[in-house]
């Protein structure tokens, strides 16, 4: 399983939170690539609720991974 910061991206508007099954039903219902179905697909399924994407990919980038200075702009 992997993710880049594009495919992560199909599962911004997903209905959080929500499980395994909820977010493959959302990709395939939005038309994700194939590649975010299958990295769902191999998620260990124990009934786990997800929050967000972190809790999905931790190593997720936010706001404060990247180096922009709001009030330079």
């Amino acid at each position: 399983m992997f993710w880049t910061l594009e495919l992560a991206s199909y599962l911004e508007d997903a209905p959080w939170p929500a499980t395994k099954d909820e977010l493959i039903d959302y990709a395939i219902r939005s038309g994700a690539p194939l590649e975010v179905v299958e990295n769902l697909q191999e998620l260990e399924d124990e009934g786990e609720v997800y929050e967000t994407i972190e809790d999905i990919w931790p190593d997720y980038p936010t706001q404060e991974d990247f180096l922009f200075n709001e009030d330079e702009y």
